[in-house]
């Protein structure tokens, strides 16, 4: 009885994830070293009360927690390696929020209307499911818009499980941040934000939704906008 319920709980833990290394240069760098640590760090469970202030970052502890800045350029392409994988349907998307003057990436907390988009990916509809490009990976990245205006900034990256979505609270969220001073852009863009929490009702139709009956035939993401330069 004992060995049946140890494997029915590492599936369970198997079907969670996290995004615990930077990718830079080709590179994969320790997990946590510009990773701020995240509380399912054991677990790999999700948040799902977009309430929380967990749905921000998802830290363990206040602050950056030992976590280091990686310098990186404009432009460039950033990454997180995930652990295991991404194994649930939904959205990936990644957010910057600028650090204000006087702080670091690691003295920043990310708190107020500072978080803007970069990225978010678009579902396949299909006569038999709704499928999306991130199925599987056990990499992400995105390319860092080449205006920004140089400094501070932490990445966010997230990942909305939808597969039991169908009621409130059933969406799970699973994100990270890394963080970053990046430099050498063509610009010096800045771009208003939202908030996290705050951004995000458990309402929304890109969080509330049944992926399985009937299927659906279109998709909108929650959140801001993606921005551009």
């Amino acid at each position: 009885m004992k060995s049946v319920l140890a494997l029915a709980l590492l599936g369970v833990a198997q079907a969670h994830y996290t995004f615990p290394g930077l990718i830079y240069n080709g590179e994969t760098q320790e997990d946590w070293t510009y990773v701020r640590k995240t509380t399912n760090f054991n677990s790999h469970g999700p948040v799902q009360d977009v309430t929380d202030s967990q749905i921000r970052c998802y830290q363990l502890a206040a602050g950056a927690e030992g976590a280091k800045t990686m310098s990186v350029q404009a432009g460039d392409e950033v990454g997180f390696r995930v652990d295991p994988e991404i194994q649930h349907p939904g959205p990936l998307s990644f957010y910057l929020a600028k650090a204000p003057d006087g702080a670091t990436a690691e003295t920043f907390d990310g708190d107020g209307a500072v978080w803007f988009k970069i990225y978010e990916d678009a579902p396949t509809f299909g006569a038999q499911a709704v499928t999306w490009p991130n199925d599987g990976l056990s990499e992400v990245s995105v390319a860092l818009p080449p205006c920004l205006a140089e400094g501070y900034y932490l990445l966010r990256v997230e990942h909305i499980g939808l597969h039991s979505a169908g009621s409130e609270g059933g969406a799970q969220f699973y994100q990270a941040c890394a963080q970053l001073h990046i430099s050498g852009g063509t610009g010096a863009k800045t771009f208003e934000g939202v908030a996290l929490p705050g951004a995000y009702k458990a309402s929304d139709p890109g969080i509330l939704i049944n992926l399985y009956n009937p299927i659906p035939t279109n998709y909108t993401a929650p959140g801001p906008a993606v921005v551009s330069c």
